[in-house]
């Protein structure tokens, strides 16, 4: 089975879309670069390499990338791989597309919606990997369902992740932290190989930190990193 799949219901990014008006650059650079820089999820998308000149190996997908930071700091030290980033707020997109100009990066591109679509526009296993770095917990119980990584949500990732793809996700929140890891556990898709608590205490190698870990820390939360390896 190819891309183009019916997205599972209520696996979506939930949140606003628009904050302060945008600067002027900002604005210009949603009207010059990102056109460029943006793909299209409303139909399958048969060849996932072709998305960018270099034609990676190797392709990661961070869902709600925020203002940036960690997908921008990852695609600059890993140009040979491909990066597609996944972001309702238009905001953090004008930030990420900034940076992305000042960088000049070749590697990357942006989706200004939910990353469901995107994820059913893939090709069966394509991606070497995934982020989902501090999503909003929704800590009311009857929001739970707006959390991202329901069952049905993992399964579709899982059609898109190569055997061995490692889905990375870090929360400064405890409960979202178990409601997490109590549906992966229970997924035939994937597997969380944490032999110690260093192993989800401390973030991957060659880190990129965002402003929501710095905010979590500033409060003295204490963040954990999960990674769960797709079979």
């Amino acid at each position: 089975m190819t891309g183009g799949t019916e997205r599972p219901p209520g696996s979506r990014l939930h949140g606003r879309r628009k904050g302060k008006k945008l600067r002027a650059h900002q604005a210009e650079l949603l009207e010059t670069l990102l056109p460029i820089l943006t793909l299209d999820p409303t139909k399958p998308i048969a060849d996932a390499a072709g998305l960018f000149a270099g034609r990676p190996d190797e392709i990661w997908l961070e869902i709600g990338f925020g203002s940036g930071e960690h997908l921008i700091g990852e695609a600059e030290a890993n140009p040979d791989c491909g990066f597609i980033g996944c972001e309702p707020f238009e905001n953090g997109l004008a930030k990420a597309v900034a940076l992305a100009e000042a960088r000049k990066l070749a590697n990357l591109r942006l989706y200004c919606g939910d990353a469901g679509l995107v994820i059913d526009a893939l090709p069966d296993r394509t991606l070497t990997g995934a982020y989902l770095l501090y999503p909003d917990p929704w800590p009311k119980r009857r929001h739970r369902k707006r959390r991202f990584l329901s069952d049905d949500m993992l399964a579709a990732l899982a059609r898109v992740m190569r055997p061995g793809a490692e889905l990375r996700f870090a929360t400064d929140i405890d409960d979202n932290g178990g409601w997490t890891l109590a549906r992966v556990l229970r997924s035939r898709d994937f597997i969380w190989r944490a032999a110690t608590a260093e192993d989800w205490r401390q973030p991957w190698t060659g880190w990129s930190s965002t402003r929501y870990e710095a905010k979590a820390l500033a409060a003295g939360r204490k963040p954990v990193y999960l990674t769960f390896v797709r079979k």
